[in-house]
């Protein structure tokens, strides 16, 4: 049985092919970073002295997705591999984008990078670490430092600072003094990144079980207060949002992180920092339902069964209960109304949270009512009976309507 073609098979394939036909091509950036490191990779990036056109004349299919950054994506078995020529970029305008690039050398390619074990090539024909920026003693050391000047690293390219926390926390490693010093330099100009990136960066810090860490540095290195237009955090307001992504669990996403990073604010605003941050319409309503319910678990002794399942049949029930855990634990109480609301959720038959309903709009139309706001009174009234088990099955309600449309007439 033939073996299923690998990404490294894929990306060592590309190789071959540009060095049979007289270039050098390594594997570069990330992928090598996390090679060196065991961690898992799931994509491979190639460089090469090929130009993009030359690219394109020796693979069959590719796509011109960046040309005139030298990029091209070549499809190798089931992947496509970014293939970018060596390239040193030229006169950052907007603190993002490079105006144009020169094609160059594989060492002048790796000092345009941002973070020295970012610039490492991997060389998988001869199976050699190339590096011309220290890289591989940076990361034996677990430092996160700027290629060259630091300053310079982030004047070109302001999103480099938001990277290099998330690096730095991702890998628990630490931040280099100078590259720290520059990022607070440089912080307010965070601005001028578009917030969907911001946002990319805080879903990828927020996400990992060291989110706490990435939102101590985020506060210390001075970007907190520009994330977000007319930001504000008060000394409290940042040592409680820390200590509760402290207490969420590793595995928690990012509507629940960020309910727990808003949970100071109002659910008001923080739907309008999600707006400003381009989450997306259900992410922004999570996160708003999140922080505006953030308290009923402390009623949840006390609700109808009704008003129980009514709340427990939202998507988002147990993160709730988990946000509240992490503020109770946040400031060392114990979570008695958590492990109460949990009781009651699990004494709940799964078929009993959202039943289908005994009695429907059908069934009062028949009894020549008309849909409007008593209708749906009517409705609403039986449901929450059907909810509470005051009515067991279809028989009943329908007596029940029976009375009601009696009463009503």
């Amino acid at each position: 049985m033939r073996r299923r073609m690998t990404l490294e098979d894929a990306a060592l394939a590309v190789v071959r092919r540009l060095c049979d036909n007289g270039h050098q091509a390594l594997w570069a950036g990330g992928c090598v970073r996390d090679m060196l490191l065991n961690i898992d990779h799931d994509d491979i990036d190639i460089a090469t002295d090929a130009p993009p056109d030359r690219i394109v004349q020796m693979f069959r299919r590719t796509r011109k997705v960046g040309m005139q950054f030298g990029v091209v994506l070549v499809r190798q078995g089931p992947y496509w591999l970014e293939t970018a020529t060596f390239r040193r970029d030229v006169d950052y305008q907007d603190g993002r984008h490079p105006e144009h690039v020169k094609f160059t050398t594989a060492e002048e390619d790796a000092k345009r990078r941002d973070f020295t074990i970012n610039g490492l090539f991997y060389d998988p024909i001869d199976k050699r670490i190339i590096d011309y920026v220290g890289g591989q003693q940076d990361l034996a050391a677990g430092i996160v430092r700027a290629i060259g000047e630091p300053d310079q690293r982030f004047a070109e390219d302001h999103l480099r600072m938001l990277r290099a926390i998330r690096f730095t926390t991702r890998l628990n490693f630490e931040l280099d003094p100078a590259t720290a010093s520059a990022i607070r330099q440089h912080a307010a100009k965070i601005t001028r990144i578009s917030p969907e990136r911001i946002r990319e960066e805080l879903e990828k810090m927020l996400t990992q079980p060291t989110r706490a860490t990435a939102f101590g540095q985020l506060a210390d290195l001075g970007l907190l207060e520009h994330l977000w237009p007319e930001a504000s955090w008060p000394t409290d307001h940042k040592i409680q949002a820390q200590a509760v992504l402290a207490a969420l669990p590793p595995e928690a996403d990012f509507v629940l992180a960020m309910a727990a990073l808003l949970h100071d604010h109002s659910h008001t605003e923080s739907r309008e920092i999600s707006q400003a941050l381009r989450c997306s319409n259900q992410q922004i309503d999570d996160i708003a339902w999140l922080i505006e319910q953030k308290d009923r678990p402390t009623d949840t002794d006390s609700m109808s069964l009704a008003a129980f399942k009514k709340l427990l049949i939202h998507k988002r029930f147990n993160d709730l209960l988990t946000l509240y855990k992490a503020r109770c634990i946040a400031n060392n109480e114990t979570p008695i109304a958590y492990e109460a609301a949990c009781r009651r959720r699990d004494a709940i038959p799964p078929d009993q949270i959202a039943p289908p309903p005994f009695v429907t709009g059908d069934d009062l139309i028949a009894l020549g009512l008309q849909p409007g706001p008593p209708f749906k009174q009517i409705l609403n009234t039986l449901y929450d009976a059907q909810l509470d088990n005051e009515l067991t099955s279809r028989d009943e309600a329908m007596e029940r309507l029976q009375t009601i449309v009696s009463t009503c007439r």
